[in-house]
């Protein structure tokens, strides 16, 4: 076990005039979960392969507790990684495959098997190790892949979007095993996927990035609540929060025909700028009981019988405007949903808007 750390580290690839990973910077403790997340071509794919040695490193370095490794051959770096394809060889056994980077460092067959078997157990694989891999699942076989990594006892394990070959239902579950293995294990793993609803239930803390940089490193619950810009507060969460721009007034921003009202100290931290954009997640939304509030007008409405989303536009909008707007996404009540095609106003407590600039992009409030 061991910290891994980015020093200012780039990677240029060549021919192209932007990063692929710009200066980044990011400190992962001991025994942590760090989860790296962001849209396709964001570098967090680039970032894993630099720090196990498949990808050469442009500028800046790479530690593994106090060893820097920029330089270091993959097999001296002390890492495991599972990829997104399993890489089983297909005329071994289970047993055979997760024991066979042991058997290339010479480690005695007594030892192998009893690391085998260890592994094994702990995986739930103990019935599967004669069989070969095309005679297993596609959650058998990803265990499999998890296992060979776990027997060399590394300091660090990568993985990468390790879950994506799997369908829904077994995504859920194996993200689970994943996290709890990593828990008793305790060693550091850093994780890369693009789906962020996985970024949220595994990691201790997640990084996201986008273009090559790293935007925001916090908790999941911390990202959540207070992303520190307009990337960040759009791709965390699920539906996304409703990201609004509207005109800066006196006591709020407007949107459409209501305001929604912004502290003043927080206006003043945006001064000389005309527009603000406010974020309100799905769930912070309510109908509005007096008539007040943003109008919408209903032109989906999902069922999940726990909740309900009702999608929508601005009311007020030609069917022409409706094609291009930006849709509003709001939670309610299961079954009191209103009926497609009716009109609503939503209203948000003024503690869960957030407040973002328009012209930068960062948070304000």
């Amino acid at each position: 076990m061991a910290t891994v750390s980015f020093r200012d580290t780039t990677r240029v690839y060549p021919g192209s005039d932007r990063a692929a990973v710009d200066k980044l910077n990011l400190e992962i403790a001991d025994g942590e979960f760090m989860v790296l997340v962001g849209p396709s071509g964001c570098g967090k794919s680039t970032s894993l392969r630099m720090l196990a040695g498949l990808e050469e490193v442009n500028a800046g370095g790479i530690f593994i507790g106090d060893r820097e490794v920029t330089d270091l051959p993959p097999k001296d770096r002390d890492i495991a990684m599972v990829f997104q394809n399993y890489a089983l060889y297909p005329h071994m056994t289970v047993a055979d495959n997760m024991g066979f980077a042991l058997k290339m460092q010479n480690v005695p067959k007594a030892e192998r098997q009893a690391r085998v078997q260890e592994a094994a157990k702990m995986l739930g694989l103990e019935d599967f190790l004669a069989r070969k891999p095309k005679a297993l699942s596609g959650g058998q076989r990803q265990r499999v892949a998890m296992g060979r990594a776990i027997v060399r006892s590394p300091q660090v394990f990568l993985m990468d979007e390790p879950l994506s070959n799997l369908d829904a239902k077994m995504r859920v579950a194996t993200r689970t095993q994943i996290a709890a293995l990593q828990q008793r294990l305790g060693v550091t793993t850093v994780y890369v996927t693009h789906d962020q609803v996985e970024a949220m239930t595994m990691g201790d803390r997640v990084a996201v990035m986008k273009d090559g940089i790293l935007q925001q490193v916090d908790t999941p619950l911390a990202l959540y609540d207070a992303p520190k810009n307009l990337f960040v507060a759009g791709f965390i969460g699920s539906p996304a929060m409703n990201l609004l721009e509207g005109k800066r007034t006196e006591d709020g921003v407007q949107i459409g025909d209501y305001v929604v009202r912004v502290p003043r100290e927080t206006l003043a931290k945006a001064e000389g700028e005309a527009t603000l954009t406010v974020g309100i997640r799905p769930e912070a939304f309510a109908v509005s009981p007096d008539g007040t509030g943003i109008g919408i007008d209903v032109s989906v409405l999902e069922e999940l019988g726990a909740d309900s989303y009702l999608y929508g536009t601005l009311a007020g909008l030609s069917d022409n405007e409706k094609l291009t707007a930006q849709q509003i996404i709001a939670r309610v009540a299961a079954r009191t949903a209103p009926d497609r095609g009716n009109m609503v106003r939503l209203v948000a407590d003024p503690a869960n808007v957030h407040v973002f600039s328009t012209k930068s992009g960062l948070r304000i409030s």
